[in-house]
């Protein structure tokens, strides 16, 4: 059973997650279900949601992209159809009949497209389709929310027979504005509406002249506003009908909420789905923000998280453009706790909060930025003890604080657990509360719990050294700017670089030695030595980057090679059919030169045409059927080896043409003399002649003496005279 309390969250930041993920819902419920999501409490729930989320953010790339879920939320109306004899407003009913179509399509898509999502498809069949409900309203509303004049046989002639007397109220309203105006009673703008009537704009004067009501009159009093009589009688028989239409509507409307009041569980199932799906999408939406993928969760107890990203710091960096750089952790049985030091401002929090945001993130159904060969299993709980922590309400210091968390981590540690522990052991003396950290850390190990803390306490280094499960780490900085390098290697305690980093900050070095003076020469030379240490990782992943760099161009370099040797070997094979091709030709034309001579001299045709046969019959032996497209292929393929090869000529002969006019100046040879010092044309060796016999030269090269032709030799430095 999965466990991870509120504290956990909120050290965290995992709230901040949820309020993103809140953000880019469409829905209202979904927002408030985005803000709820906690850690699944079974690996099986937990499998499917995120099985969903991948799911939904491969629909981004294929071309079944899922159709849209979005709805305007009908709790009130659920609220309303669960009291007995209440009926909903027509606009209500064309919410309903939305969600429900809405619904119904993509249970339909998500059944035709299982393969592509099975697991959302899986939440999907818990639901059940009906077109019933929009059926029952397609009756009574139309796709504008207004109540059909067919909804029912009376409002039919209601509204048939208030159409006619509106025609009868516009008739007797024109022939009174007609026979008024033209009286010059009336204003100019000679007609208006009031209390949703028409009335005449008739001039106060001549109001009593006028029969009718008068219904009021303007700002100023000069228009008095008249029904004309002959329009009244039609005017009272159209309240009549507008009363006895709003009295049909409101038994038609309790008619269709009684119909529909059975189906209240499905529509609340459907508003339960759609807002699932909504925060199914936004998890997807986020996922896509972060490159967040799914990592593989396996049984063996094994945390591999390859070039993670905070997502957080990674969406702020993104925003300011800045860099942000992954980590590399690995925890399993056989190195189960990472102690990470150095000094502040280098990034131990921030790797540290990676690894347990990312894991809780896992854990509630969320896609995490990570290498896609990452790894890790499923924990029971996270303990986690990061930041200031000091409880005003309880009148703890931090340091009480911190015991009081302890004594909770030692109740409920054990191989289930993972612990993340920011300055361990801070809030009280160096020496005593080092102690106590070392036996905390003792404990946590050997109950088997996975953990990564961080400290400046040199006995907690030593002891991570020692314990053959645990290991050390440091976050890397430049050794010439002491800059952080945020990034994290294992392996290897980390200097707080106390005195450098504040020799850097224009600290007088005079000061800096007297407080190196002050503390015991052991602990100064230790983080010396581990400072150096760190130095030269910090060179030695330097160099390891430099020579992968020049491995990645060799190796490209070779690529080049490679395909250049492969194109001169399919040249020399294509110049090589062409020789051998050409070599053919000569010796068919030899043949026919010797048989030409042969006939020249003895005269006999016979002869003649038998040893032509000969020749062309041996030719043709050797000649392979090839169909019209075959042979126009090898013609072609023969014509652009011969074009190439007499670009070749052409260039060769230019070279050779440019070498002939062009006059060979020779550098004149100096006279080599006894005591000059030369070495051979070939050679680095210099010696000295010792004598000159005929045309060879004896030199000396201090260890032995070689004899050497005068022109083998070429001079170095001439002696001088």
């Amino acid at each position: 059973m999965i466990s991870i309390t509120e504290k956990t969250l909120q050290d965290l930041q995992f709230p901040t997650i949820l309020e993103t993920i809140s953000e880019i819902c469409n829905t209202e419920i979904g927002k408030e279900k985005a803000l709820l999501i906690t850690p699944f409490r079974d690996k099986e729930s937990l499998m499917q949601a995120l099985l969903q989320t991948s799911e939904y953010v491969s629909s981004f790339q294929n071309n079944n992209a899922i159709p849209n879920h979005g709805f305007d939320a009908i709790t009130n109306e659920i609220k309303f159809l669960a009291i007995e004899d209440s009926f909903l407003e027509v606009g209500s009913f064309r919410k309903i009949a939305t969600l429900s179509s809405t619904v119904n399509f993509l249970l339909n898509f998500l059944r035709k497209f299982d393969d592509y999502y099975p697991n959302i498809n899986a939440r999907a069949s818990r639901v059940e389709l009906t077109k019933e409900i929009v059926a029952l309203i397609d009756t009574v509303v139309d796709k504008y929310g207004e109540i059909k004049d067919n909804a029912s046989p009376v409002l039919s002639d209601i509204r048939r027979n208030m159409n006619m007397v509106r025609g009868k109220v516009n008739q007797s309203f024109g022939i009174a504005l007609t026979q008024y105006n033209g009286l010059g009673y009336l204003d100019d703008i000679k007609e208006s509406f009031v209390q949703n009537r028409r009335v005449l704009a008739v001039l106060s004067m001549y109001r009593r002249k006028v029969r009718g009501t008068i219904l009021g009159s303007s700002k100023t009093g000069s228009i008095a506003y008249i029904e004309p009589e002959m329009t009244l009688k039609y005017s009272r028989e159209l309240s009549n009908l507008e009363y006895e239409e709003k009295e049909e509507i409101t038994r038609i409307l309790k008619q269709l909420s009684n119909a529909i009041r059975p189906f209240l569980p499905l529509l609340k199932e459907y508003q339960d789905f759609l807002s699932d799906v909504d925060v199914i999408a936004a998890k997807a939406k986020y996922a896509e923000r972060i490159n967040g993928i799914l990592p593989n969760i396996t049984e063996e107890r094994r945390l591999y998280f390859r070039d993670a990203f905070h997502p957080i710091l990674y969406l702020t960096n993104k925003q300011k453009k800045e860099v942000t750089y992954p980590q590399t952790i690995e925890l399993q049985q056989e190195n189960r706790i990472i102690v990470i030091s150095g000094p502040n401002a280098g990034g131990k929090t921030i790797s540290l909060k990676t690894v347990g945001l990312l894991q809780l993130m896992l854990q509630s159904g969320m896609l995490i930025p990570v290498h896609e060969r990452s790894e890790t299993f499923l924990f029971d709980r996270i303990l986690t003890d990061i930041g200031d922590n000091q409880s005003i309400e309880n009148h703890l210091s931090t340091y009480s604080y911190r015991l009081k968390n302890m004594n909770y981590f030692l109740k409920k540690c054990n191989s289930k657990t993972m612990f993340l522990i920011d300055e361990f052991g801070t809030g009280s003396d160096p020496e005593l509360g080092g102690a106590l950290a070392e036996i905390f850390l003792e404990e946590f190990y050997h109950r088997e719990a996975f953990g990564i803390i961080t400290t400046h306490y040199a006995n907690l280094k030593i002891l991570a050294n020692e314990l053959p499960f645990a290991t050390n780490a440091n976050m890397m900085f430049d050794e010439k700017s002491l800059e952080p390098m945020y990034k994290l290697a294992l392996g290897q305690a980390g200097s707080s670089f106390t005195f450098e980093v504040a020799q850097k900050n224009g600290i007088p070095f005079g000061l800096i030695n007297r407080a190196k003076k002050k503390i015991e020469v052991g602990k100064v030379r230790f983080d010396k030595t581990i400072a150096t240490l760190q130095k030269e990782r910090s060179k030695l992943e330097k160099t390891s980057q430099n020579l992968k760099e020049e491995e990645t161009r060799a190796r490209e370099e070779g690529k080049k090679m490679e395909s250049i040797n492969t194109k001169i070997k399919q040249k020399l094979e294509s110049y090589q059919e062409l020789y051998d091709s050409n070599q053919k030709t000569i010796y068919i034309g030899q043949k026919i030169e010797d048989i030409a001579e042969k006939y020249f001299n003895n005269k006999n045709k016979k002869e003649l045409i038998g040893e032509f046969l000969k020749i062309v019959e041996i030719e043709n032996s050797k000649r392979k059927k090839a169909t019209p497209k075959e042979t126009k292929a090898i013609v072609a393929k023969k014509k652009e080896i011969i074009d190439e090869v007499k670009v070749q000529v052409e260039e060769i002969r230019k070279e050779k043409k440019e070498k002939k006019l062009k006059p060979v100046i020779e550098k004149p040879k100096p006279i080599l003399k006894v005591g000059d010092r030369v070495r051979m044309l070939d050679g680095k060796a210099v010696g000295s002649i010792d004598k000159i016999e005929k045309n060879k030269a004896v030199v000396n090269y201090g260890l032995f003496t070689s004899k050497v032709s005068l022109d083998e030799l070429d001079l170095v430095e001439a002696v001088k005279k």
